[in-house]
């Protein structure tokens, strides 16, 4: 997989360097590119930035520099071009699925009130939002994006069963885990998970994964 994202600040992306998705990226399992939007701007400061038609707080995003960036990344429109916003399309398991099959990602991120609705409407396919809140700039769901879709692309996991019973594979939440020592500041291990009964293993399982989505997140019982 390609992906190629589109910043005025790549420097934040540097902790994709790091855990699954750095190793990811030494393996050469995916490449990851990133392009700063202010190398394409055409005015002498580098002025990426302006006031909004119509007034209002704070500045947009001009569409030269982010247009003319996408030109020269994605000439072809090869891509699937997304566009990391509060409006957008809230990102769940099954679009991080889809998303996963895809060989080439562009990923834009905005900053200050947005960005001109022009070059969204020429040169982009999709908006994500990874939730209901608002935060300063597109990196950090642009990394929350890669590193959920990551986790599909072959080899990235050491256990490629890992992404079958987590949370949103399936529409129940994760059932609670445990690991060694068998007991821990008076907690023990529950009895069913050291009993070597698989059978009654993944039935616990299936109850306490029943159990924690009733309680934090009944709507996914709800939706079934």
């Amino acid at each position: 997989m390609k992906i190629d994202v589109l910043t005025l600040f790549p420097e934040m992306l540097n902790a994709l360097n790091s855990s699954l998705t750095g190793k990811a990226r030494e393996k050469g399992l995916y490449e990851l590119n990133c392009h700063n939007i202010r190398d394409y701007s055409k005015d002498r400061h580098k002025k990426c930035d302006d006031a909004p038609f119509g007034g209002g707080a704070g500045m947009v995003m001009m569409p030269q520099p982010i247009h003319d960036c996408i030109e020269a990344v994605d000439p072809n429109h090869l891509a699937k071009r997304i566009y990391m916003s509060p409006r957008g399309r809230v990102l769940n398991q099954r679009l991080v699925k889809e998303l996963s099959e895809e060989e080439h990602l562009l990923i834009l991120c905005g900053h200050y009130e947005g960005v001109d609705q022009r070059v969204l409407d020429m040169d982009i396919d999709m908006e994500i939002s990874i939730g209901d809140y608002v935060l300063s700039g597109g990196e950090i769901p642009a990394m929350a994006l890669i590193d959920s879709v990551l986790r599909y692309v072959p080899d990235v996991l050491g256990n490629s069963e890992s992404t079958v019973d987590e949370s949103f594979s399936q529409p129940l939440l994760e059932y609670p885990q445990y690991t060694r020592p068998q007991e821990f500041c008076g907690l023990c291990v529950p009895e069913v998970l050291v009993s070597g009964d698989h059978a009654k293993v993944d039935e616990w399982r299936r109850e306490q994964a029943v159990s924690v989505t009733r309680k934090n997140r009944p709507d996914l019982l709800e939706s079934k």
